[in-house]
Order: C-alpha cells, then sequence, then structure tokens
C-alpha cells in the first residue's frame, strides 16, 4: 500500500480531526489515526469513543488498504518537514510504515486497522441544514455556561430543541443559563437533543471561517454533523434536560440599559478585590446614581458572581445590554438592546448571598 501526498496539507487535515484523540485512551489503538485507501482518496479517522472525526483528503494513489497510524509521531514528524510531497510505503503484513521525504526517510510501526472501533452510522431520523456562522455564534453563545459536573450529566451538553418555528439551544450549570433562540432555523421533523461540550467544542474548533453549510442528521442515541471534507459522529447525552423555563424569572421591573463595554470593564477592575471562591460583586441602583430606562424606583442591593458576569459579557457582542432584575433573592436576566432579526439570546445569572458588612 503507497501513496503520495503534500505534507502541509495532511498535516492540516489531522490537525483538524487530532483533537479528539486522548492521551489516555479506553482502548490503546485509539491513539492512532486509521487510514482508508481507496484508489486517490484517503479517509482519515479519530475517535474516543463518544466521538469520531473524519476527514477525506485526495492523494496519488491506484491501491486500495487501511492501516491504523501513530496520530502523535506522525503529526510531530510532519510538523518539523519543510513543504512537500511525502511518500508513505505500508507494509499492511507487519503494519510497518515508512515516510519518504527529501529530508531523509521515517519508520513507525502501525496496527491492525481491524481492531479500530468501527464508527456508528446514523439514519437521518431528524436532520437540519445550519450555516457554519450561525452554529458557531450558537455554540459560542452556550457552551459556557455547560456545567463540568459528571454527575449531572444533562448540564455537561447543550440542548438543542428543533422545532417547526425556530431552533433553541440553552446551557445551564445551576449558577446561570443562556438561551439562544434562531427563527431561521426549522425542521419539520424536529426533536430535542443533548450534545456534549467537548463534540461541540471539537466542531467549534473545526468548522471553516467562510460561511459554508453544515448538515446535521440525529437519532436518540448520535449526531452527525458535516461540512466540507469534514464528518463528526457523537454520542448524545441521554438524559433529561432541566425545565429551565421555570427559572427565567417574566416579572422583571427593575431595568437598566448600560453598555456592555462599560459594565465589562469595571466588572473586570472590581473582581480583583473580590473574594476568591465566590467572586461575589454587590450592584447597587439608585434611581440618583444610576440612569435607569424606564422609570425611577426603589434602591436595590443585589450580589452576583463576577466570573460569570464577565463570561456572558464577553461571549455578548452588542453594544447596550439590557439588566432586568426583580428581588436581590431572584434571579437577574440580561438581553442586548439590539440584535438580529432571527437571534434571541437570554442570558440568567442566579443571585448570591451577600455578605453584611459596612
Amino acid at each position: 500500500m503507497k501513496f503520495i501526498v503534500n505534507s502541509a496539507y495532511l498535516l492540516k487535515q489531522l490537525s483538524n480531526i487530532n483533537g479528539v484523540i486522548t492521551t489516555n485512551p479506553v482502548v490503546p489503538i485509539l491513539e492512532n489515526f486509521l487510514f482508508e485507501l481507496e484508489k486517490g482518496s484517503l479517509t482519515v479517522t479519530a475517535s474516543d469513543l463518544q466521538t469520531s472525526m473524519i476527514t477525506e483528503l485526495q492523494v496519488e494513489s491506484k491501491e486500495k488498504g487501511n492501516i491504523a497510524v501513530p496520530a502523535k509521531i506522525l503529526l510531530e514528524t510532519l510538523k518539523n518537514l519543510p513543504e512537500q510531497p511525502v511518500t508513505f510505503s505500508i507494509d499492511e503484513s507487519t503494519y510497518s510504515i515508512e515516510i519518504i521525504s527529501d529530508n531523509g526517510r521515517y519508520k513507525l510501526s502501525g496496527e491492525n486497522a481491524t481492531d479500530f472501533p468501527k464508527v456508528p452510522t446514523v439514519a437521518n431520523d431528524f436532520s437540519a441544514e445550519i450555516s457554519s456562522e450561525v452554529m458557531a455564534r450558537a455554540v459560542n453563545n452556550t457552551i459556557f455556561a455547560t456545567s463540568n459536573d459528571e454527575l449531572r450529566p444533562a448540564m455537561t451538553g447543550v440542548y438543542v430543541n428543533l422545532g417547526e418555528k425556530n431552533t433553541t439551544f440553552v446551557a445551564t450549570d445551576g449558577h446561570r443559563l443562556v438561551r439562544y433562540r434562531r427563527n431561521d432555523i426549522t425542521s419539520d421533523n424536529g426533536n430535542a437533543i443533548i450534545i456534549p461540550r467537548k463534540a461541540l467544542n471539537l466542531l467549534k474548533a473545526t468548522l471553516p471561517s467562510e460561511n459554508t453549510p453544515v448538515s446535521i442528521d440525529f437519532n436518540m442515541s448520535n449526531a452527525y454533523f458535516k461540512f466540507g471534507n469534514i464528518k463528526m459522529i457523537c454520542r448524545l447525552i441521554d438524559e433529561r434536560y432541566p425545565d429551565y423555563e421555570n427559572v427565567i424569572p417574566s416579572n422583571n421591573n427593575i431595568k437598566m440599559a448600560i453598555g456592555r463595554t462599560d459594565f465589562l470593564s469595571a466588572l473586570k477592575r472590581i473582581s480583583i478585590y473580590a473574594n476568591k471562591t465566590t467572586h461575589q460583586v454587590r450592584l447597587k441602583i439608585t434611581g440618583s446614581e444610576l440612569q435607569i430606562s424606564a422609570e425611577d424606583l426603589e434602591d436595590i442591593e443585589i450580589g452576583f458572581n463576577a466570573k460569570f458576569l464577565i463570561e456572558m459579557l464577553n461571549n455578548s457582542d452588542t453594544d447596550q445590554i439590557k439588566l432586568m432584575m426583580s428581588a436581590p433573592n431572584k434571579a437577574g436576566v440580561i438581553l442586548p438592546v439590539e440584535k438580529d432579526k432571527n437571534e434571541d439570546i437570554l442570558m440568567l445569572v442566579m443571585p448570591v448571598m451577600l455578605n453584611q458588612y459596612v
């Protein structure tokens, strides 16, 4: 089995899918890329059992075959080669791999491709198409609010509800919540799924800079994403998502409009002096001290985790935000003052108990 490929081209394609591979996988062969050659097409797969990423590239070859190639040493070799055509010569009986370049020959040991786990197939029980730009915005606006608590697995992913009128993306860790809704994404046969955080991080890192259609097919077990020459299959989180709508306060009589960057800069300065565990900051809003957008109100003091507020403001790109509250023990809601007609985003942060000090 032999093929020729440009070293920089191969390195770029492998780097796109390398993030799936973990340092200590459950199955040792998952430290490898699976190479599958079919004449002039090379398909490369990386997997951690939960998520698989596949890329397809064109090479010079009239042969066919497959082998598992050690990912780390291959990437390091390619990174240290000048851009040039390289020849892969593989002995499928001994699984030995020789890489021949203008700068030398490099030999490494592969493994039997049949030991590489099979990638699950996804029948398109449900499907949708999203532009890469919108997909990136949906991920960026939600993923930071997911939980790290493995005891609550549903919260470690992003809840996606594809409907006939819109699609809603939700993330929460119990202390903050983000609901991102798109009116320009609909599905006649929609459903609700929970996509793991790692899969979405990989997707975000791989999405092209130019706007590209992203097709999504999924059933109740797996989701399948395809864009350009990249495919990603991930196992969905099979858990019931919390009833998030119930925690969003509907009667917020205290409203304040403020510049996002001004608010963010002030939080960053003041949070330096906050408790390093709670990150607590105190917001005191009075009619005489702050300009309230709707009406003059009674004084209110409310505590929030500055770290959460900073993350929310960092992940927003609006110039002005609206901060809405009802009482010191109720969640605060952040909304953009201006937004795209197809986009609706709500960020919620739970209050913290204020320390009583003078």
